[in-house]
């Protein structure tokens, strides 16, 4: 050990401690948290002030990134250069900041996230925003320290006009602790700030009228609101963006095209791992994926297969890519040199501090040079007024020093005045400049009179502070660029797709499809209808349901099976069009087929599950009663819903509260009605339990009915287009495994009984004829007659044609009813296509 040198023992965890929490709190206070002020850390900082100090500004020519960049590092920022470059680099992309604070010229990189280029080869230069964050700097606005070597001073942070904080937020890590504040729109940051200014009592909910939420320099779509309230409410917030995309045709294939995409996502990487979800068969109907962005804006085109829904899809690039990514803010800044968490009104607030410690000491930094001036004028003048004299004074002393000494001693005057008086030029003696003298001390004291009056009074420094915000907001301020879906939520691929009202339609061979409740008009009793699907030939529908995107559908199949499907999965159609195969969507057995389809509510739901029940019934008689918590766990091969004995099949199927009652009726014009009570809730393989005797070896049940409503009626069609309405009180309730009651005088005219259903005044009724053509009209029109009468003519039929299918349909209320002509029966081409309809008004 050398002489005078000594060994101090110290625990090695109270060194690692100590030099740990001085390693944090230097990243914390000196690289990774932006000022709450200025909104910048100290390397942006330092690249704003090296560019200043050189400058670099918006109106000079642009200069070498790296010879600013040895500025900053030689003067003031002692890490690598690669820091310093890349800093700048970002404040130039237009992708990475809202509001750009400098100008690049060169390869500056792209938003597929290729490299700029090296510095020697780029040049930069200030924006004009950036001159805003730096103006007053030279009038003692804010405190300067030394730099880290202790030659040069650097600002602490800068006197900004511009609410940096907000507008371009900031992200950062560090240790213990992170940073990730989202850009907003200076527009609505200088409306807020003002509302602040002005009622200080402005709580954040208001100021959210003022500050709708983040506005990203990519723009995009920000989907739900609740995250955005948080964040501004608490400083913490998950708020959800998604790109922003269109559905178009092009070439004649349905496209997706992508024209934003959300804030800090790589669109290179974004195509290719969608691309690969593509080849995984992770996400299906795209058959292309084009990026034909250029210089003019970005478009990406997925080309979709021609089976493809585009809502569907779109919902898994959604759900599956980056195409939605969320922004987790988290407000931490330095206040005073700590970090804290700030809501909405605390970055305000202390943007306004801070411009309110600026505008003080830049208006003390004024008074004092106008003071200083004024003292200087005064002496001036003194010597114009006395002006043969002060030359002959100066005329006799030897040197400057003996004159002003002299002048001192004989006019009264301070150092700094007689020492002006001596430099004086000869030109100032002249009766012009003269006045001139006394026009800038008369101008100066009110001058001074103004800024003491600004320093009295904190209302006049906040009207200068409001204006300087609101120049700033006309010289920077635009429109937003983020979209707000207030609506928007979690994600769940149903979102885009609106919850509207469909037509599903099972055909005879097993076609199905969906489509818009509103192509459907209505008409009045007799009308022959309007063309409603092109079917194979000796095809014709037999199903027909009306329900809503979102639900839920269950297939319950002739041989007893249940498969499961969400309504918006199956395919939409036009009205005309004949609809895809179900066997190409479900797992359907060859010589299976769908006899009915429920449709629910959320089945993740355990109460709705619980309280309901399936009820079936099946041609020969049989009823079954199943808990719908049974149903509610799919499987792509199908479930057993029931037991089917030999020469029966499953007919019907129905979703209960428990406490329904159940009507069947048989081909031969019988109905029984029955409490659902009587049947108790059986397991899914179990068969199910007598609900109607059969009248012959020919008969079988034609439908069954669940009955909620008391008030409902019974509507009853024989397939020659009689049908008839009558009350349900005609029906008595008797024991299940009755013979039932007559519904319906069946004769050769009215041809056997094919459909029953409980219907109201509200019900519209959809018909439709095994030749495939519809009609629409209201339950309203048909008067409630005795359960014995054969009814009256619902439909006009042509040759050999009969009812295929009947539905109920809710009425829409915000549909005006239609009252549409009664259309002779001869305007029907002969083989059943559309006729002219003429309505009176449109649907």
């Amino acid at each position: 050990m050398a002489e005078g040198e000594k060994l101090i023992p110290i625990n090695i965890e109270d060194e690692m401690k100590s030099a740990y929490i001085d390693y944090s709190m230097s990243v914390i206070v000196s690289r990774a948290l932006p000022d709450v002020r200025d909104g910048l850390k100290p390397v942006h900082r330092r690249v704003l002030y090296g560019m200043h100090e050189l400058g670099v500004r918006a109106n000079t020519a642009h200069k070498k990134s790296a010879r600013i960049v040895g500025e900053v590092l030689g003067k003031y920022h002692p890490h690598g250069d690669t820091s310093v470059y890349d800093t700048m680099v970002r404040m130039a992309q237009e992708w990475s900041l809202r509001y750009m604070l400098v100008d690049g010229q060169g390869n500056f990189g792209s938003i597929d996230g290729d490299s700029p280029a090296a510095m020697r080869y780029t040049e930069a230069r200030m924006r004009k925003i950036s001159e805003d964050m730096l103006a007053d700097i030279e009038k003692d606005t804010v405190d300067h320290k030394l730099n880290f070597d202790d030659t040069l001073k650097e600002p602490t942070v800068l006197p900004t006009r511009i609410p940096g904080l907000l507008v371009n937020g900031a992200s950062g890590i560090a240790v213990g602790m992170a940073t990730n504040m989202p850009p907003h729109n200076l527009s609505e940051v200088v409306d807020g700030t003002v509302a602040y200014i002005e009622n200080r009592d402005i709580d954040i909910d208001e100021l959210m009228t003022y500050i709708k939420a983040p506005d990203f320099p990519t723009g995009g779509t920000i989907y739900g609101y609740d995250g955005v309230k948080e964040a501004f409410h608490t400083g913490r917030g998950r708020v959800v963006l998604r790109g922003k995309a269109n559905i178009e045709e092009v070439n004649g294939r349905e496209c997706i095209i992508v024209e934003e995409i959300p804030y800090q996502v790589n669109k290179a990487d974004m195509i290719k791992k969608t691309a690969d979800l593509v080849n995984d068969k992770k996400i299906d109907g795209i058959s292309t994926i084009r990026d034909e962005s250029d210089r003019n804006g970005m478009r990406i085109v997925y080309v979709l297969k021609r089976d493809a829904i585009p809502n569907i899809v779109l919902n898994k690039l959604y759900k599956y890519t980056a195409l939605q990514s969320s922004f987790s803010v988290n407000n931490i800044a330095l206040v005073n040199g700590r970090p804290e968490m700030l809501n909405l009104k605390d970055l305000i607030h202390h943007f306004v501090e801070h411009r309110h410690d600026v505008v003080v000491r830049r208006t003390k930094y004024e008074l004092k040079k106008a003071e200083e001036r004024a003292h200087i004028l005064e002496g001036l003048i003194i010597a114009s007024d006395n002006i043969d004299e002060v030359i002959a004074l100066i005329r006799a002393s030897s040197n400057a020093d003996e004159a002003r000494a002299k002048l001192i001693e004989r006019f009264e005057l301070t150092e700094i005045q007689a020492k002006a008086i001596v430099e004086m030029r000869l030109r100032q003696l002249t009766g012009l400049e003269q006045d001139k003298l006394r026009a800038e001390y008369d101008e100066l004291m009110k001058t001074i009179e103004d800024l003491k009056d600004i320093l009295d009074k904190e209302d006049r420094r906040m009207d200068i502070i409001k204006e300087e915000l609101l120049v700033v907001k006309d010289k920077y301020g635009d429109d937003r660029r983020s979209l707000i879906e207030y609506a928007g939520g979690d994600l769940s691929i149903e979102d885009m797709i609106p919850d509207e009202k469909v037509v599903i339609t099972i055909s005879h061979a097993g076609y199905i499809k969906r489509t818009s409740l509103t192509e459907y008009k209505t008409q009045n009793r007799g009308g022959v209808g309007q063309k409603a699907s092109t079917t194979r030939n000796e095809d014709f529908l037999e199903h027909l349901f009306v329900g809503t995107n979102h639900q839920y559908m269950l297939f319950f199949t002739q041989k007893g099976k249940c498969f499961w499907m969400r309504v918006y999965e199956i395919p939409e159609g036009a009205k005309t069009s004949k609809g895809r195969a179900i066997q190409n969507l479900i797992n359907i057995e060859q010589d299976d087929k769908v006899m009915a389809f429920i449709c629910t509510q959320d089945l993740k739901d355990e109460d709705y599950i619980n309280n309901h029940y399936v009820i079936m019934a099946t041609k020969n008689g049989q009823v079954k009663k199943t808990s719908l918590e049974q149903y509610s766990r799919p499987r792509t091969n199908g479930i057993n819903a029931i037991t089917i004995r030999e020469e029966d099949e499953l007919l019907e199927a129905k979703l209960t509260t428990g406490e329904s009652q159940v009507m069947l009726a048989l081909k031969s014009g019988k109905a029984i009605r029955f409490e659902e009570a009587k049947t108790r809730p059986m397991g899914r393989n179990a068969s199910g339990v007598r609900g109607i005797t059969l009248q012959s070896k020919n008969d079988e049940v034609i439908g069954m009915i669940a009955v909620d409503d008391m008030e409902s009626n019974i509507l009853v069609v024989s397939e020659n287009g009689y049908g008839k309405r009558s009350s349900l009180e005609d029906y008595r309730v008797t024991n299940r495994g009755g013979k039932g009651v007559k519904t319906i005088s069946i004769t050769e005219k009215t041809g056997n009984l094919v459909a029953i259903k409980n219907v109201t005044d509200e019900d519209d009724l959809m018909i439709i004829n095994k030749s495939g053509i519809a009609i629409r009209m209201a339950v309203a029109d048909l008067r409630v007659m005795g359960r014995a009468t054969q009814g009256v003519k619902l439909i006009n039929l042509k040759g050999n044609d009969s009812i295929a299918a009947v539905a109920k349909v809710m009425k829409d209320d915000e549909d005006p009813e239609l009252e549409d002509e009664n259309i002779d029966n001869e305007s029907a081409t002969e083989n059943g296509t559309t006729l002219d309809n003429t309505t009176k008004n449109e649907d």
